[in-house]
């Protein structure tokens, strides 16, 4: 039930960046959907150089008397795509190796091009990046945010950028010498994209205040600073086309999980009902796609990155502790990838992932507690008394 804490709400809160994206792209061409439909309820926006913008996003020192307001009643853009990207899902995909290199390329390609646009005209232009940059780190506000203490915070707020890792062990049936490669993989692929979070990072707030950046498109809104129109064009496309294959994966993962734990007795025989034409798990697909659609609707981004944060966390705190007990219980195992200094680093895993969660909100945390809950209630209510796994060993234990 964690992993649909994390899929469910990951691909909502990637439809709420794409939908930031494709507004931007659309306001680019001077194409303006009602704003009232581009933004979550309550989001004030404004009227501000030809675009409608979230109020928190003018720059500093920019006042709103005279512009244009309007409240936010749903994000309807981030809806559409959750809801096409499901029937995409329901009708049938082929997943292809050359496909997913051709996207993973024109995404760090779109990361190169901001860095090097951006870069030059920080480069260019000195002034602005003293001022954005200044102070480093800015003093501690009433709300307790930014300060030496809002770093564990903001490391907790950003976790989600390092969901997928994981994904590459996935792989390990392809690798010649998997013991040798996949922790090459996960650990290269780590360090690469670490290296190039902190540059973005310094580009983007280089380019713009960091207190106009709270927004589900701040990319948009740093490379349209520059005044390069073709870079902000290829920057914008290739967001649009990167995210919305994110959220097909997400999806598309979230469906197969609870496929796999249908076919093994967790859950009702439903979730594993397969579409008589289109051979998918068409009935999970469309009650996943459904929910992940509601939720980029009505929450904005910030709210829904930290769902997904406190998911995930609480995912790699229980794989930690699972190393830990099959190591004492099952020392015999034969194990490829063998983790060192056992318990020290699963210890280590499991305090560093619960100090990342105590600095989320409240909120998260009681939407977490209550989903564990009702996966509870799912288990021990149904779970038990249908898993085939369970009814195995107690078909060896009479034996």
């Amino acid at each position: 039930m964690d992993l649909c804490l994390e899929y469910a709400f990951g691909a909502s809160t990637v439809a709420s960046g794409w939908a930031g994206y494709f507004n931007s792209l659309l306001q680019q061409f001077h194409i303006y959907l009602p704003p009232q439909i581009t933004a979550t309820p309550g989001t004030t926006l404004v009227f501000y150089h030809d675009q409608w913008t979230q109020l928190m996003s003018l720059p500093p020192g920019v006042s709103d008397l005279g512009l244009p307001h309007v409240t936010g009643v749903i994000n309807l853009i981030a809806v559409c795509i959750v809801v096409a990207i499901t029937c995409i899902l329901v009708i049938g995909i082929k997943e292809s190796a050359n496909f997913n290199s051709a996207v993973v390329i024109v995404k760090v390609a779109i990361v190169c091009i901001f860095l090097v646009v951006g870069g030059y005209f920080l480069f260019t232009h000195p002034a602005i990046a003293k001022m954005n940059w200044h102070p480093f780190v800015p003093p501690k506000d009433a709300n307790g945010n930014f300060g030496w203490g809002g770093i564990p915070t903001a490391a907790a707020s950003i976790f989600f950028a390092y969901i997928g890792f994981d994904a590459v062990s996935t792989a390990a049936q392809e690798a010649k010498n998997p013991k040798r490669d996949m922790p090459i993989g996960i650990l290269g692929s780590l360090v690469v994209c670490t290296i190039l979070y902190i540059l973005v990072s310094l580009v983007l707030t280089g380019l713009v205040s960091y207190k106009t950046l709270n927004v589900s498109a701040p990319v948009a809104l740093a490379i349209d600073a520059t005044g390069v129109g073709w870079g902000s064009l290829l920057v914008k496309v290739g967001a649009i086309f990167g995210l919305a294959t994110v959220m097909l994966v997400m999806l598309l993962g979230q469906t197969r999980v609870f496929y796999s734990m249908s076919k093994d007795g967790l859950l009702p025989k439903w979730a594993s009902a397969v579409h008589p034409r289109f051979r998918t798990p068409w009935i999970t697909t469309i009650v996943f796609g459904s929910f992940a659609a509601i939720m980029p609707g009505l929450f904005n981004i910030a709210t829904l990155s930290e769902l997904v944060n406190i998911g995930t966390l609480l995912a790699f705190t229980i794989v930690s502790a699972g190393v830990w007990v099959l190591r004492v219980r099952h020392p015999e195992l034969e194990r490829p990838f063998k983790t060192p200094l056992v318990p020290l680093v699963p210890i280590l895993g499991i305090l560093s992932a619960l100090y990342l969660m105590a600095h989320l909100m409240l909120f998260t945390w009681e939407v977490m507690i209550g989903w564990l809950i009702f996966g509870l209630i799912i288990y021990f209510g149904y779970s038990v008394k249908h898993s085939k796994v369970q009814k195995l060993a107690k078909a060896q234990t009479a034996d």
